[in-house]
């Protein structure tokens, strides 16, 4: 179980030029909170160069300094209410005092180290500036010891994404939520009253209720908690609650900002990013909606340890879909069917969507469509079952439906249907029609899918 998210400072550590400062300042921005940088409060106050400290005083007395400041910046900004990111220095916590300061005072988020010949160039690029040099080899074993990971980021511009572990508590301190019930009973620590998160609504899971009702229930909610125009709300839950509150965000007061803290593995490697929001309608999925991409997008490979094995299978089906539209490397095949994917291979997959949202960010291009692979059949499957058939299970089913449509009509090599199947079986997934439903019921629901265009 999560810590209660009490402290609201966050410190960013990790190897030299792992990108604290620069992905410090952008998570600031997202959090709308102030960002600080230790070693240039070390240079301003010294007035040189951090390598002309080392140069003319030595490590030693540069250690020193950085102790100080280091105390004085996590004093004041932990007194504060509101949050705020502080970048350290690469070597900033080696000393014992010092990791013991910044785990009192606020949450160490260490980044993962990229690999040296990354941090090679980045040095390299800024020569003369960073006097450590590599150290990254020899502090490994200081740097996995840090147990809140920051693994990847994606800049989307109107979005953060990060992703890691032990990210929510650290990041959410202080917000006001909208969870999925059954999340909200499982996480008692990082969502109540005492955890320093407040509740402004819980949603019942299940497909069924993404209503519009559910929706103007949220509005309602919004209006009791006194959210205005400036406010964010930070959305806890899988891909129904995340649509959910970010179309209540997107309509309330013209727009408010928000944030998604997806829970499940299916909504941390699709519904999570891209901005699209929205509700079911009678007449079909998702026909109500907008785009309105959160400001912060937290992937917190914790949750998924309290996933049921069909859950995270769920999960795993739109991981495989990116891997067929992006590359099989995005997607460990030949791990057991129950293992849980790392924030690496989470964040690998991801990129797969990422750079697509990126190239259409609004569906304008026909780049996006490539996110819908086995989604139109899949969503007239979920819809006939009457939602009984997991989303996972559903895309499965469509992915190996359309590669047999495109292979009959010599789109697709020979043979691929199969391989597709088999992908989607090895984990568990069903690759058929359930019994009972055929073409001739699906088609009148296909033609009333979202992405239909004009009479096709």
């Amino acid at each position: 179980a999560f810590l209660p998210p009490q402290k609201r400072v966050v410190y960013l550590y990790g190897a030299p030029a792992s990108g604290k400062t620069t992905l410090g300042r952008r998570l600031a921005l997202a959090l709308d909170c102030d960002f600080v940088d230790l070693d240039a409060v070390i240079v301003h106050n010294a007035g040189r160069p951090i390598a002309e400290i080392f140069g003319h005083e030595g490590e030693a007395h540069f250690r020193e300094l950085e102790s100080k400041e280091l105390r004085l910046v996590g004093e004041y900004y932990s007194k504060k209410p509101t949050a705020t990111v502080i970048a350290l220095g690469g070597g900033t916590l080696l000393a014992a005092e010092n990791r013991a300061f910044c785990e009192e005072t606020g949450t160490v988020l260490c980044l993962d180290t990229p690999p040296v010949e990354e941090l090679e160039r980045r040095l390299g690029a800024a020569a003369g500036t960073r006097p450590l040099g590599d150290k990254a080899k020899e502090r490994a074993a200081h740097y996995a010891s840090f147990p809140n990971r920051l693994s990847a980021s994606f800049d989307l511009g109107e979005s953060l994404v990060v992703v890691g572990r032990g990210l929510a508590p650290a990041l959410l301190a202080g917000r006001r939520a909208v969870a999925d019930g059954t999340v909200a009973a499982l996480y008692p620590g990082l969502l109540g009253t005492a955890a320093g998160l407040g509740l402004v609504s819980t949603i019942p899971p299940g497909e069924s209720n993404k209503t519009i009702s559910t929706v103007a229930s949220l509005w309602s909610a919004f209006v009791r908690e006194g959210f205005g125009r400036r406010d964010t709300v930070v959305a806890v839950g899988g891909g129904v609650t995340g649509d959910l509150t970010g179309f209540a965000a997107a309509t309330f007061m013209r727009g408010i900002g928000w944030i998604n803290v997806p829970t499940t593995l299916l909504s941390m490697t699709d519904a999570s990013t891209g901005g699209k929001t929205g509700c079911d309608l009678a007449e079909g999925k998702n026909l109500a909606g907008a785009f309105h991409a959160p400001k912060l997008v937290v992937i917190d490979a914790d949750f998924l340890k309290t996933l049921p094995p069909d859950i995270l299978r769920a999960g795993k089906a739109e991981m495989i879909k990116h891997a067929l539209i992006g590359g099989r490397g995005t997607y460990p095949f030949g791990k057991a069917k129950d293992a849980i994917p790392s924030p690496a291979e989470i964040a690998a997959n991801l990129a797969v969507k990422v750079d697509i949202v990126r190239k259409d960010p609004f569906e304008r291009t026909g780049e996006r469509l490539k996110l819908n692979c086995g989604h139109t059949v899949g969503h007239a499957v979920e819809r006939l079952s009457d939602y009984a058939l997991s989303h996972g299970d559903a895309v499965a089913i469509g992915c190996v439906a359309e590669a047999r449509l495109a292979e009959e009509r010599g789109l697709s090599p020979s043979g691929w249907s199969d391989e597709v199947a088999s992908a989607f079986a090895a984990e568990g997934l069903p690759t058929e029609l359930p019994s009972g439903m055929d073409w001739a019921k699906m088609t009148p629901v296909m033609r009333g899918d979202k992405k239909r265009a004009g009479s096709v």
